[in-house]
């Protein structure tokens, strides 16, 4: 993580073709928890996420559903804003592609691009992938279609388009990656991303005829063309920031972190990356990728049909269990397979036999016997120092297990004293002080990963008496 007094976070935007599905909700539960850790660390953080809401896909989309196209993304816009109130995320930015400010931005970004010579209009063919929005090559294919939408046929697109000259910043983005040698996470992510650039690199198409696709960004200065989807989305990183007329927001926040999944690594670590560099702005600080979530091992996608709702999930368990179960169960670097079985299980045993339990019979007998006490949030160093460390390297998992570690250390040390077989107060309390320290502690470094939860503990341990409450995870049959 960055050492910078501010800090900038931005998750991909999502893309209004279909609703929510718990993908993207996990990328940006993790982008959450990031910004998170960063204010509790005295940080000042701008968290941004959107949608993205031009290209062929949405416009196929509108006219399937007979809707005006813009109409179509504002009803799916409130459905990813949503996602705020039900996974209760901390985002201060919600960008649309379709703002009226977003587009200024783009159209500077292109004549930027232009004044330096990047931008250039020829007759092309390719093979193309709607379900990626993106030119496909022989290599790329497996049995002739796109690794990551099968069961979608590659279409034929032949017309004059303006290209951006990616071939120029094979060098440069070489150069970029041999000084920043953690701009891309993981290691294996970015070792694939370099070998691309080292193999070559292809201009590509940034603009469509607007006779066969209207719904997009106007090229400046060509009424018959729109932007592609990509160059026009990508923007969104700096134009959230103000960019290009609040120069002092833009300049105190970026470069900033973006995390996004697997299948954005071309774009997000190459193209963005050679964009910038030719519209003479600083490139991003780090880009973490993230692993797919399956479903019976095979990847979930809108297209596939195979997608999870969060809003009958979150509805289903609670947030903050989902929200636990997708930061300790789900990988975020590799694929990992959603299991509502394994969901139930992680939820049984480590929030409601776990932190749920201790929380319960500490305060019980702190309540039963009458027991005041007075302790101090986050006086635990080591906790702390072990906890930053391993956020500092995006260890969701390990992060959560310092923290149940210090549960089952908890739990082990009551097992051992059994105050509730004591009758003496001062001897209970003594026993049962480090113990309810620790929850509070806990409690601390768990806000950005539960943070209704934490909440609760820390309303409930700060008190002199503490008294039982209600159960925060009562057991699933």
């Amino acid at each position: 993580m960055s050492d910078h007094k501010n800090f900038y976070i931005t998750t991909t935007l999502a893309y209004v073709n279909a609703a929510p599905h718990i993908g993207f909700a996990a990328e940006i539960i993790r982008a959450d928890v990031i910004a998170r850790v960063k204010r509790l660390t005295g940080h000042e953080v701008f968290f941004n996420t959107g949608t993205d809401e031009h290209g062929l896909k949405i416009f196929r989309k509108a006219q399937e559903a007979k809707l005006d196209i813009q109409d179509y993304c504002d009803n799916l816009a409130v459905k990813f804003n949503d996602l705020k109130k039900i996974l209760n995320l901390s985002y201060n930015n919600f960008i649309r592609t379709t703002d009226p400010h977003h587009l200024v931005a783009v159209q500077e970004f292109w004549n930027r691009c232009l004044a330096k010579g990047d931008i250039y209009k020829k007759n092309y063919q390719v093979k193309y992938c709607v379900g990626c929005e993106l030119e496909k090559t022989e290599s790329e294919l497996i049995n002739g279609r796109c690794e990551f939408h099968p069961d979608k046929d590659l279409e034929i697109i032949e017309e004059e388009n303006y290209f951006f000259r990616f071939s120029n910043y094979q060098k440069p983005l070489l150069e970029l990656y041999n000084n920043n040698p953690d701009i891309v996470l993981p290691h294996h992510r970015f070792s694939e991303i370099k070998n691309f650039v080292e193999g070559g690199l292809q201009d590509f198409s940034i603009s469509r005829l607007r006779t066969k696709m209207p719904w997009g960004v106007d090229v400046p200065g060509d009424s018959e063309q729109v932007m592609y989807v990509w160059f026009d989305a990508l923007v969104n990183y700096i134009s959230c920031l103000g960019w290009p007329q609040d120069e002092k927001k833009f300049k105190a926040f970026w470069p900033g972190l973006q995390v996004c999944g697997k299948d954005n690594l071309r774009q997000q670590t190459a193209m963005w990356q050679a964009m910038l560099l030719s519209a003479g702005l600083p490139n991003s600080l780090q880009i973490l990728i993230f692993g797919f979530i399956t479903n019976q091992g095979q990847k979930m996608s809108k297209s596939l049909g195979n997608v999870v709702d969060p809003f009958a999930l979150v509805a289903k368990f609670g947030c903050d269990a989902v929200r636990y179960y997708f930061l300790r169960e789900i990988q975020a670097f590799e694929d990992s397979d959603f299991s509502e079985e394994n969901l139930i299980k992680l939820y049984n045993a480590d929030l409601a036999n776990g932190l749920g339990n201790l929380a319960a019979r500490t305060s019980n007998l702190l309540e039963k016997n009458e027991i005041k006490l007075e302790l101090e949030i986050n006086n635990d160093e080591d906790l702390a120092k072990k906890f930053i460390d391993q956020m500092s390297e995006y260890s969701f998992s390990e992060a959560l297990k310092t923290l149940w570690d210090k549960i089952k250390e908890s739990d082990e040390f009551l097992s051992q004293t059994t105050p509730w077989k004591l009758d003496d107060q001062e001897e209970i309390k003594t026993i049962l002080k480090p113990v309810a320290q620790n929850i509070l502690n806990i409690a601390y470094w768990l806000e950005p990963f539960l943070p209704e939860t934490a909440r609760k503990i820390k309303e409930q341990f700060s008190a002199k008496q503490i008294i039982k409450g209600e159960s925060l995870f009562p057991r699933l049959g």
